[in-house]
């Protein structure tokens, strides 16, 4: 591992940039963190925010240390002939496979989170107790969904870096900004149902971008995120003007 002259402009320029996507490539799992953790009790969702993101970190570290062996990852290990592309047969690799088995995961997992949600609220209705979740079985699951995202993650450093100890500083200051602002992200989003909605079909969206990456279908991230974005301020301004309706509305022994 060589270490970088740090007196060179271009290093910094560099470890902002990677910070600044690692941040980006991060939302994702922040909000699956997020509604995840939202099945524990106040007191636990904390810890199982910040242990996830601290496995993400050292799952990422552990892959910047193993560079040779991410890149044998993605030499094809078998062939689908009915698929072409510029006429030769598909080759598959075992990043594509992770990349379908976490895409497939996480539309699955998120269809049945929106499912459980409509579910909660029907039992809250009808006054049943919600079953427990302990905080093993959510951290384990936001292990498996790391992984996929730490992949991600790495190849987009691996594609920008050529210092690998610029890449872990930037995963490193990445993972802390996250870990500082997961709490008030998750508050928020947790407070908000259709926000809720919204983020699961983000995830949903991202589950299906990965499927199709397994495939060598490239979808630009940017169209995902600026849809994302424009639900979002939508949803914002809607909010907004819930509050606004709900504090105009008259006191009910008014008579108004």
């Amino acid at each position: 591992m060589v270490f970088p002259d740090f007196s060179d402009p271009a290093i910094w320029l560099s470890l902002l940039t990677l910070t600044f996507l690692e941040i980006v490539l991060g939302v994702d799992n922040i909000i699956f963190i997020s509604i995840i953790s939202d099945k524990l009790d106040e007191a636990d969702q904390k810890r199982a925010r910040n242990i996830g993101l601290l496995l993400a970190m050292g799952f990422r570290i552990l892959l910047l240390l193993t560079i040779t062996w991410i890149m044998r990852l993605r030499e094809p290990v078998f062939t689908i002939s009915f698929i072409l592309t510029d006429g030769v047969p598909l080759g598959i690799s075992w990043k594509d496979l992770i990349l379908m088995a976490g895409g497939l995961f996480l539309v699955i997992k998120s269809t049945l989170e929106i499912h459980h949600k409509l579910d909660r609220d029907h039992r809250e209705d009808t006054g049943k107790k919600k079953a427990p979740v302990s905080l093993r079985a959510v951290i384990l699951q936001i292990v498996l969904i790391d992984a996929v995202f730490s992949f991600d993650s790495i190849l987009t450093a691996i594609g920008m870096v050529d210092e690998v100890v610029v890449m872990i500083i930037a995963v490193v200051i990445s993972i802390g900004i996250m870990m500082a602002f997961s709490g008030p992200i998750s508050r928020f989003i947790n407070r908000n149902p259709t926000l809720q909605m919204l983020a699961l079909a983000f995830l949903i969206a991202i589950g299906i971008m990965l499927v199709a990456e397994g495939f060598h279908q490239k979808i630009s991230k940017s169209y995902i995120y600026t849809m994302i974005a424009f639900s979002l301020v939508v949803e914002l301004l809607n909010l907004r003007l819930r509050k606004k309706h709900e504090g105009e509305k008259p006191d009910a022994g008014s008579g108004k």
